[in-house]
């Protein structure tokens, strides 16, 4: 039964939770919504942040479950790192991950910034290893 807007929308138009190409050819998602042809709301886009954090945080700890038990902090640090790289690429940063498991964070923190991904995005890396060494958020 259709008791409003919103419901007869998503009736007519249809919900998608990928992009897609409509019949005029534009890239949609959601329930119509034409990608470029709108700005999303600040509401919409800390709405896809959270999703985003969630997916890469849960990905992240079924890969490395020992994440799931450090500190908001440095857990948001190796969250953050992952957002970047994806937990793939993450892994490909072995003696950081052997360092983080030992806690031995002087050493985690000194990894990230001995790697070309530090060169490529600069303050960012920095950030992180302070966050990891630390303990707080940068």
């Amino acid at each position: 039964m259709i008791t409003d807007i919103y419901a007869q929308l998503r009736r007519d138009e249809g919900v998608q939770h990928d992009v897609y190409m409509d019949t005029e050819g534009f890239l949609t998602l959601g329930v119509g919504h034409r990608l470029r042809a709108r700005p999303l709301s600040d509401a919409a886009v800390d709405q896809i942040l959270r999703d985003d954090v969630a997916g890469i945080t849960e990905e992240l700890v079924g890969v490395h479950p020992w994440v799931a038990r450090l500190s908001p902090a440095r857990q948001g640090a190796f969250v953050n790192l992952a957002f970047n790289l994806g937990v793939n690429g993450l892994g490909t940063f072995k003696k950081l991950l052997s360092a983080a498991q030992r806690e031995d964070w002087s050493t985690a923190g000194k990894e990230l910034l001995d790697s070309k991904y530090a060169r490529q995005v600069g303050d960012r890396a920095k950030r992180l290893a302070r966050q990891l060494e630390m303990d707080a958020w940068q």
